[in-house]
């Protein structure tokens, strides 16, 4: 679901993370090794792009909406600008228009940055804009492992925001 509430074992989530780093890693070495090649300023277009147009406009409504659920369409934008679909279509279309170029890994460089780095995934409907851990899943993970659950991080509400319809 998100990096607070995985339905992952911790070893299985954290080797998940280690392959995005991987390709975070191939990614950002190949950028190394051709730095003249890069036109950064295509490079810099398209590695920000992903969170203007898919992050910062959901997190901004959140932070308006006081934590309180935002549209669904804050939703979309962000899973569609971080998926490796729509990642292929603008590197297609770009190469298509534009040509082929070192610029382009801009954008599994961010990609693997965010799950990798971050452990951002896709977000769902049914949960917060930005992650929180959730109480229904801290008891479950604590019936599962046998644990106590997490001390909760939220004080100002007993129940998760959902997105409206």
């Amino acid at each position: 679901m998100d990096h607070v509430n995985h339905f992952d074992t911790k070893a299985t989530y954290w080797i998940m993370r280690a392959e995005y780093l991987v390709g975070f890693i191939v990614c950002a070495v190949l950028m190394l090794t051709h730095l003249g090649d890069i036109r950064w300023w295509a490079a810099i277009v398209l590695f920000f792009s992903i969170d203007v147009i898919g992050y910062y406009p959901g997190a901004i409504a959140f932070k308006r909406a006081g934590g309180g659920p935002i549209h669904k369409a804050y939703y979309v934008l962000y899973n569609t600008m971080h998926n490796w679909f729509a990642a292929a279509a603008i590197v297609g279309v770009w190469i298509l228009v534009a040509g082929p170029e070192w610029a382009l890994l801009a954008i599994p460089l961010h990609l693997c940055a965010d799950r990798g780095l971050l452990g951002n995934t896709l977000k769902p409907f049914s949960i917060a804009f930005e992650p929180e851990p959730l109480p229904a899943f801290q008891a479950f993970m604590a019936q599962v492992t046998g644990q106590r659950p997490q001390r909760q991080v939220r004080v100002d509400r007993a129940e998760p925001k959902v997105a409206a319809s």
